[in-house]
């Protein structure tokens, strides 16, 4: 999955709300649209629209229910944020991508440093 652009407000309301149901979870519009009503004046048609956007560009999973369709995030919040650093660093040289990520890190919170400590352990550890 290509994260090719970012996500506007509203595409990232109906990411959240999507990531906010189990793994397996899949939502209809009008299931997104009951969530997103509760705290913002927002038209069916709307919802409708962004989750079709968000499908062509493959961000959610679409499938068929009837006459209707339900949606799934195609990844996980963390894959996506990975994807959009990823292809923010690319644009660099890899002189430049070290920079930013030592500045990246050197910015992290104690909690964020033993993560990333976590992950490049086990990744080292196969």
């Amino acid at each position: 999955m290509a994260l090719t652009s970012r996500m506007g407000e509203l595409e990232r309301a109906v990411m959240d709300e999507l990531w906010s149901v189990d793994d397996d979870g899949w939502l209809t519009v009008r299931e997104v649209h009951e969530r997103l009503a509760r705290s913002r004046d927002i038209a069916y048609t709307t919802v409708m629209t962004v989750m079709d956007r968000l499908s062509k560009k493959s961000l959610v999973r679409q499938q068929r229910d009837g006459r209707a369709y339900r949606y799934q995030a195609a990844a996980s919040r963390g894959a996506m944020t990975a994807d959009l650093m990823r292809g923010a660093l690319e644009e660099f040289s890899e002189r430049d991508r070290r920079g930013a990520l030592v500045a990246f890190v050197g910015e992290a919170s104690p909690e964020e440093r033993a993560a990333l400590r976590e992950a490049l352990a086990a990744l080292e550890s196969g």
